[in-house]
This record gives C-alpha cells, structure tokens and sequence, in this order.
C-alpha cells in the first residue's frame, strides 16, 4: 500500500494554521516541514486517534521552527 503525498507552501506565520487543518482532516500519518532548500528540519508521525494533549507538543514544536523559518513546505503523507 502506497501513502499519497500533499505538499503546501506556507510562510512561517501561516505553518501552525496550516498544521492544525491537515490534523482535523485526521487522514495525515506523517508531517514533513521542509526549508526553502528542501531540507527536511522536521517530521513528525501521527497516530490514529491523536488529539488534545498528544498534539500539544507537536504544535510547540512546530511554533519555534516556524519563528526560524520564513518560508517552508508541508509536506502531509496520507493514507
């Protein structure tokens, strides 16, 4: 079984909008951010049924990479 990729190009200010969208959708299995050069900077694995609390520390982290970054790409691994 192959994963479907989407990538999003958001600055740095929309990354956390943009990551809490693809988390409601709840058919995201990873989440790749990627710099300007396409170096991958993060990634992290989603669980089904991850809420709440779980998310918390991704969206933490994913707030001091976007205050480095000004712009970037997300890129979401599906089911």
């Amino acid at each position: 079984m192959t994963n479907k990729k989407e990538e999003f190009k958001v600055s740095g200010e929309d990354i956390i909008e943009k990551i809490k969208e693809v988390i409601k959708d709840g058919n995201a299995r990873r989440i790749i951010i990627k710099n300007e050069d396409g170096e991958s900077v993060a990634e992290f694995p989603l669980t089904v049924g991850a809420v709440g609390a779980l998310i918390a520390p991704i969206l933490a982290a994913v707030g001091a990479i976007a205050a480095l970054l000004t712009k970037c790409t997300i890129v979401v691994e599906k089911k």
